[in-house]
């Protein structure tokens, strides 16, 4: 077997600090963008989730793709699991190609469809049609990022990740500063990084695995259709989640004609993204062992490792977000000498606690469950609480009783603790073990 089965913290140590590295790119863009003035901010961080609406859909076939790959390569059946690459990068290719020209070509509609804030129009419209039109990008690097995870080279997506971040920093300080080309310098800083990203991926895959000259196939709509029994749960989720956060930024930006609640969104998210990408990535390596134990059909093993990663995951999860909210005045200082906005963070920062442990929690075993199978049952789940809570949650804490972002973040936390229970009591139920795709091949 080609593939190099290693331990949870050999995986997680490169894929958190990529997860980081993607997270600090983010955060040095609204750093550098805060010179320029809190719209431009506020802008860049709307049009960014909106951006990460649609990648989120790249993730669909990657996540139903690293299913088959692990749990076949865990069985010692490499050939297969290269199959399953080259058919989810056929699939993300065409949709790439399809979402950046319309991006490109229809950002303004969107932008007006989501009702962002009229001082904030021209700047993230500006941006959401370089950076989104650049999407391809992000449609092929999770493939191949994937394939090099599955087969336990975690090492060269995170050296992909370094160097992107790197050459984002060169060209952030030389657009913005010397050239003054404010957003749109920093969208084209961004769009030039990930294309190196995905350059260099795509060069390590190629050296590194040689899964393709293992002669074993099974017909390519049957694998393929074990690739969407996952990943087509996934896309639901996916498309609810994606109306779900459309409708909590348009409440956002109702709430106040200059934007101000979705500018301090933006800033306690780019605070809060180091507690998020632990939580992540410890989901990203438990969900790689998750499949070659199951392929190998070592169920005592998986249902360890899961709870142990889940525990860890919630361990961080307190101590880095009970510190951020701490010193969450003097972590601003960096993005705003405005004292409002300052205060207003602070206490989306003492809220994200409890946020982000129910998230920890609810990715590790969510994750868990869609690599072993059990893909439908997260979705299920997901698609009453995320409208009950975040959803209803925004609009009954946020504007009828007018907490404003305050109450979209007691909604949003309450969606992921909720969830986090029902994956927890899926997960030990241990139903996940009869749903393997070995079994079927």
């Amino acid at each position: 077997m080609e593939a190099q089965r290693k331990t949870l913290g050999q995986l997680f140590v490169p894929i958190c600090l990529e997860t980081l590295c993607l997270m600090l790119a983010g955060m040095v863009d609204t750093l550098m963008l805060s010179s320029v003035n809190d719209e431009a901010v506020g802008a860049v961080g709307t049009s960014n989730t909106y951006i990460g609406m649609f990648i989120i859909m790249f993730s669909v076939i990657s996540s139903g793709m690293i299913a088959v790959m692990t749990q076949y390569i865990g069985a010692g059946r490499i050939g297969v699991a290269f199959q399953a690459r080259q058919l989810g990068l056929l699939f993300n290719l065409t949709i790439g190609i399809l979402l950046s020209l319309f991006l490109f070509f229809f950002s303004d509609s969107v932008l007006e469809l989501v009702g962002v804030a009229p001082l904030l129009m021209d700047y993230a419209k500006v941006y959401l049609q370089i950076v989104g039109g650049c999407c391809i990008f992000n449609a092929l690097i999770p493939i191949f990022s994937s394939y090099l995870r599955a087969f336990g080279h975690t090492r060269w997506p995170l050296a992909a990740t370094l160097c992107a971040n790197v050459l984002n920093i060169v060209l952030n300080a030389v657009f913005l500063f010397p050239l003054q080309m404010g957003v749109k310098g920093v969208a084209i800083a961004t769009a030039l990084s990930r294309l190196i990203n995905l350059v260099i991926v795509i060069a390590a895959s190629h050296f590194l695995i040689h899964a393709k000259q293992q002669p074993e196939r099974l017909p390519a709509l049957f694998v393929l259709g074990q690739i969407i029994k996952i990943g087509l749960p996934s896309a639901m989720e996916t498309a609810l989640y994606n109306v779900a956060m459309t409708l909590i930024m348009r409440f956002l930006n109702q709430m106040d004609p200059n934007g101000v609640n979705v500018t301090a969104r933006s800033y306690a998210m780019q605070i809060t993204n180091f507690s998020y990408c632990v939580a992540a990535a410890l989901a990203q390596a438990n969900a790689i062992m998750t499949g070659w134990r199951i392929g190998a059909k070592e169920y005592r093993e998986c249902d360890r490792g899961t709870k142990q990663a889940a525990a860890i995951g919630i361990l961080i999860s307190v101590i880095l977000e009970s510190l951020f909210a701490l010193c969450s005045g003097l972590i601003m200082r960096f993005f705003s000498d405005n004292p409002d906005m300052i205060t207003l963070v602070g206490k989306l920062l003492a809220i994200d606690i409890a946020l982000e442990i129910g998230r920890s929690a609810n990715m590790v075993f969510g994750q868990a469950l869609k690599t072993s199978g059990d893909a439908l049952f997260p979705t299920i789940i997901a698609a009453v609480f995320m409208y009950l809570c975040a959803v209803g949650g925004t609009y009954f804490f946020g504007i009828r009783l007018r907490w404003m972002v305050i109450g979209a973040y007691v909604g949003m936390a309450m969606d992921e603790c909720i969830r986090a229970v029902f994956m927890f009591i899926r997960w030990q139920s241990g139903k996940w073990k009869q749903k393997g795709l070995i079994a079927d091949a």
